[in-house]
């Protein structure tokens, strides 16, 4: 009978030593998080990203690794729900609109003057029907973690807005959600939908000559650079819908996944109270930029462009939910 030598069994020694800690290492490897968007890091949505990175780093370091990509750098606005259904971004915080064709109860968030001011929208976010709607896209494999603030929706344009006929003609730019366009037909303008990243040089080229958004976007995209007139018409919230990859999320450790939605209150917490402050803050730097004129709409003014707009509303009623749609005029009124 023969026995193994010395040397080989030396050799199988360290082999299995090596794949045993080739295996330990590879179980080892954290969890990546690609958190992907289009805005800049100085902006709510970039801000409540790289917080969140910050927190993750520092309770759950060698379990999760989170790698934030802002101003379009991984995916653009036409590319970056098909990365997520993929699985090749984890986490994205998209405007509603960009879910349309996951769930209609979101438009909700682009009917005009809807709710009065940015207080009214977070209790609406906080209600329960409100809440539900996190869960309505889970079914097309995406789970909402939470509604992140921007701001107030603000137009901007090459020429006066004070009275909704002042609209007639104007080419706007609109996100990709039928509602919104609706609404500026109603206006007899012209909408047109283009992704974010390209809204500069549209309004550059006169491609189109005006457009909404909040303060920190108007003014991190330098939009007033080609835009004379800013319009302060608080006529619709600017905000996001973090979400997940449903497969991804509910394979994650009881442990982890529960540590992760910790950190996402928190961080939904802190975004949202810095919303108010920063939108503020880049008004200001506009108006110091000396470079357009202002316009602040008075209530009765507001009510003349929802007057005008509303019309429009009717085809999506059933859509939304006109329960969706009366809880959220109800958060108008302070509790």
């Amino acid at each position: 009978m023969k026995y193994p030598s010395v040397r080989r069994l030396l050799l199988g020694m360290v082999t299995g030593f090596a794949l045993a800690g080739a295996l330990t290492a590879q179980a080892a490897d954290p969890i990546l998080i690609k958190f992907s968007h289009i805005t800049a890091d100085n902006t709510p949505k970039g801000k409540g990203a790289l917080l969140f990175k910050k927190l993750v780093d520092e309770r759950l370091a060698g379990k999760v690794e989170v790698q934030v990509y802002s101003n379009s750098s991984l995916y653009g606005d036409g590319k970056e729900m098909e990365a997520l259904m993929l699985n090749e971004v984890q986490m994205l915080a998209p405007a509603p609109s960009k879910l349309e064709q996951y769930t209609k109860q979101l438009q909700l968030f682009d009917m005009m003057f809807l709710f009065d001011n940015m207080a009214a929208a977070q209790r609406f976010q906080n209600s329960d029907k409100g809440k539900a709607m996190l869960k309505s896209m889970e079914d097309k494999g995406i789970t909402g973690l939470a509604f992140w603030l921007n701001g107030m929706r603000q137009l901007t344009a090459n020429k006066p807005l004070v009275k909704p006929s002042d609209a007639r003609g104007l080419k706007f730019r609109v996100q990709p959600s039928d509602l919104q366009a609706a609404q500026y037909s109603a206006l007899r303008a012209v909408p047109r939908k283009m992704s974010f990243a390209e809204i500069y040089q549209g309004l550059q080229t006169g491609v189109v000559n005006a457009q909404d958004n909040p303060w920190s976007n108007i003014y991190s995209q330098k939009f007033y650079e080609v835009q004379k007139y800013m319009i302060e018409s608080d006529h619709a919230i600017g905000n996001y819908v973090l979400i997940t990859n449903t497969k991804f999320w509910n394979s994650l450790p009881a442990d982890i996944r529960s540590q992760l939605e910790e950190i996402v209150a928190e961080v939904t917490t802190e975004v949202n109270k810095q919303a108010a402050e920063l939108n503020e803050q880049a008004k200001q730097a506009i108006i110091d930029s000396g470079k357009v004129e202002f316009i602040t709409l008075t209530p009765e003014q507001r009510n003349a462009w929802r007057d005008a707009v509303s019309p429009a509303w009717k085809k999506f009623e059933a859509q939304i939910g006109s329960d969706v749609i009366e809880a959220a005029k109800a958060a108008n009124q302070a509790n």
